[in-house]
């Protein structure tokens, strides 16, 4: 089943053109057939990630919004704190499972990281870090899964809205 995804980059120095995480993400996300629905990238401004993401959020056309960035302990790091402002459910065995892959890579530094997801107007939020290791590691080790209908027990997908619409 093909995934709709909206990508944002949350940064104050990058732009499309170097934005290296981003465009790993939008790698994987071609080689795992899904389609990237739209792409953008945003100051570290709480204001404007929850404009963009509230737009996200009410398009039919998104099943997942992935945002890279802004997740760690520096005082422009906010992007979990807009993540909360429009969470309908937290989804904390995410983050909780992301920091156990990321042990492997990054040993201890892990702990840095406020990596985490939530739902929002029937959407998945993933907020990965905006390293391009975390969101290789966020990405190969739980998303590919995770947005694959065939995996198994069970996967983000067979619980999308518009599943159950049909």
């Amino acid at each position: 089943m093909i995934v709709n995804i909206a990508l944002l980059t949350v940064t104050d120095t990058r732009t499309i053109d170097n934005d290296k995480s981003g465009a790993i993400l939008v790698d994987k996300i071609a080689k795992a057939n899904h389609k990237l629905i739209d792409r953008k990238i945003c100051k570290d401004n709480k204001d404007d990630i929850v404009l963009i993401l509230k737009e996200w959020t009410n398009n039919k056309n998104i099943d997942v919004i992935i945002t890279t960035g802004g997740t760690g302990l520096t005082g422009r790091d906010i992007t979990p704190e807009a993540l909360g402002e429009i969470a309908d459910k937290h989804i904390p065995g995410f983050g909780e499972v992301f920091r156990t892959i990321s042990l492997k890579t990054v040993g201890t530094s892990s702990i840095q990281s406020r990596a985490c997801a939530i739902l929002s107007n029937g959407k998945y939020i993933f907020a990965l870090p905006g390293s391009s290791g975390g969101v290789t590691d966020a990405w190969d080790g739980i998303l590919k899964h995770q947005l694959d209908i065939n995996h198994k027990p069970c996967n983000f997908v067979e619980l999308f809205p518009r599943l159950k619409e049909k």
